[in-house]
């Protein structure tokens, strides 16, 4: 059971860092400072993902190789969700 949580916190990790991304390129064109706001969201992006691989792994390899799938396949879920285009859906 505790494999499975793992993979779907991975999951839900993934989703949260990919379309944290995909956020911050959307903004980038209509920010002022878009290197502030770049910095600013890997940074923020990767502490937060980091810190949740930590609690969900528990101590455990099992815990995390499961976590690291479910952020693979978060990516994935990111890409077909997300509106597919060559230009930027700005508002």
């Amino acid at each position: 059971m505790n494999v499975l949580f793992s993979l779907m916190a991975g999951v839900a990790i993934g989703v949260f860092f990919y379309f944290g991304l995909w956020l911050t390129v959307q903004r980038m064109f209509t920010t002022r400072h878009p290197v502030v706001l770049t910095v600013a969201s890997f940074w923020g992006r990767t502490i937060i993902a980091l810190a949740a691989f930590l609690l969900v792994a528990h101590g455990r390899w099992e815990n995390a190789l499961a976590s690291l799938a479910g952020f693979a396949l978060g990516r994935v879920a990111t890409a077909w969700l997300t509106p597919k285009g060559g230009q930027p859906r700005c508002t």
